[in-house]
């Protein structure tokens, strides 16, 4: 059915965040720093950070995702970036929720690439078709994904005040 989501809840979220851990700590990668992907990569970072005991977070703002299925042309990387003195020599684990088309770790990828020692990359989802494969996937979908943080509507619409 092409209106199939996979629908992730909390409870399959602290699923993800320990497997995910797990798969980082089976590889031998110990990552200095966990560097989010806002919005969607804040939480996973967050329990990354934990379950992994790396206190050293940061994010970096990607605006991509415009709605449902709707997108800019390209990602575009939003001010403050992380300085790249503050991640000169350091093994990065990047955090996102989903690699969809890939482009926004594309670029977060690249822009570590020249900064970083060693960066590696880990979703909740992978869709088949993105053009980047992260290093560490939970789970892999074509089907449209119900985030628990991002399926109902927000209370606030920051264009127009509080939303109804």
């Amino acid at each position: 059915m092409a209106d199939e989501r996979e629908v992730l809840t909390y409870e399959l979220f602290g699923n993800a965040v320990q497997d995910l851990a797990r798969q980082v700590v089976d590889s031998g990668y110990e990552p200095d720093l966990i560097l989010s992907i806002a919005r969607g990569g804040l939480g996973l970072g967050m329990g990354l950070g934990y379950a992994l005991d790396v206190k050293n977070l940061s994010a970096v703002n990607v605006e991509f995702y415009t709605g449902v299925d709707e997108r800019l042309e390209v990602p575009i990387m939003l001010p403050p970036t992380p300085a790249a003195v503050d991640l000169a020599g350091l093994r990065v684990l990047v955090a996102d929720d989903v690699a969809d088309t890939g482009k926004t770790l594309e670029i977060v990828r690249d822009f570590c690439a020249a900064h970083v020692a060693e960066a590696r990359m880990a979703v909740i989802y992978e869709k088949p078709w993105t053009v980047v494969h992260p290093d560490y996937v939970w789970r892999r979908t074509e089907r449209w994904i119900d985030f628990p943080w991002s399926s109902a509507p927000p209370l606030v619409d920051r264009r127009g005040g509080l939303a109804h």
